[in-house]
């Protein structure tokens, strides 16, 4: 577990230049956006669309998992993530022996004022990267679920609010499970994305060995938003128009994961939520001040499949395709 990693802007002693990074933004999350994705592409070879929809989950004021076979970039990805922006970063190594208080903090005596006073736990971090999250047992595991979700911590009866913006990216290993404790749904629940960055083609790959023989372009990377710009775009984000029917679309769709006879527990209605807000801020991506079907449909997949729980007597189905045919069955009005 690694201390908290405190923002560029707090250590720099001058003042900030005119048209720097320090320098406050107006809310433009198309730009941000932009900025963002070509920042982290520097330093990790991942599908853009996969990378959009980090930045996505980001705006949103949603978590991330980051599910994928080992060495093909999770980890980095989520520290060019923290890297690119200008707050602070906290990385927790989940082990088997990790306890709850090693995450939220835990109330230390003070013998010299002879009163217990809180020391913050990773998770007070703006950006934390939780590494192989199912290797945590159940009961640290449970222990970011009032994190993830209520955004504040409970330690003896007192309640500590987090900083805002907050992002949990999680990664774990979907192919060795010995020695690791399974996500409960309730706390996959808590991710408003699941994605995999998948191995990069021959040219990409050739690329990156070249990129990372003479310097490691992680250790390069600069800040290119701070916290109060992301603050204003996630706050852009979230009153961006939607009309009635849109959600009535969003609703049509969990229903139809809900009826399938291949699925034994359908999208819950806190999927609905989340997927209303990505879209709203994947229409602020795309430069529009609205929210449409094309949003929607674009992310059922990295914001559904992970919530369904299929059914013991459908061996052959997968949640990709429950929520590809309830997105081609479901018709927007």
């Amino acid at each position: 577990m690694e201390p908290l990693e405190q923002p560029q802007s707090a250590r720099r002693r001058a003042s900030p230049r005119a048209g720097s990074k320090d320098t406050a933004r107006p809310a433009n999350g198309a730009d941000l956006a932009a900025r963002l994705h070509d920042n982290v592409a520097r330093a990790v070879q991942i599908p853009s669309r996969v990378l959009e929809h980090v930045i996505v989950a980001l705006l949103a004021e949603g978590h991330v998992l980051i599910e994928d076979y080992p060495g093909v970039g999770k980890t980095t990805l989520a520290r060019a993530i923290a890297r690119s922006l200008d707050c602070q970063f906290a990385r927790i190594q989940c082990t088997s022996d990790l306890l709850p208080a090693d995450v939220v903090g835990v109330n230390m005596y003070d013998q010299r004022e002879q009163r217990f006073e809180f020391r913050p736990g990773p998770v007070f971090a703006n950006v934390v990267l939780v590494d192989e999250i199912n290797r945590a047992s159940p009961k640290t595991q449970s222990g970011l679920l009032e994190c993830m979700q209520e955004r504040r911590v409970t330690v003896d009866a007192h309640t500590h609010e987090l900083a805002r913006p907050f992002l949990v990216l999680a990664t774990q290993n979907p192919v060795e499970y010995e020695g690791t404790y399974p996500l409960p749904e309730a706390q996959v629940d808590r991710f408003m994305v699941r994605v995999s960055i998948g191995y990069p083609d021959r040219q990409a790959e050739a690329s990156m060995l070249s990129d990372h023989e003479q310097q490691e372009p992680l250790s390069s990377l600069q800040p290119v938003a701070g916290a109060a710009e992301l603050l204003a775009a996630q706050d852009a984000a979230r009153n961006l128009h939607v009309a009635p029917a849109l959600r009535d679309y969003v609703v049509a769709l969990l229903w139809r994961t809900r009826d399938d006879p291949r699925v034994e527990l359908g999208a819950s209605p806190r999927a609905g939520l989340m997927l209303l807000r990505a879209a709203k801020a994947l229409a602020m991506i795309r430069g529009r001040d609205h929210a449409l079907p094309d949003d929607v449909q674009e992310l059922a997949q990295p914001l559904l499949a992970h919530r369904l729980m299929l059914a013991p007597d459908a061996p052959h189905a997968t949640a990709e395709d429950v929520i590809a045919d309830a997105v081609a069955g479901t018709r927007a009005r």
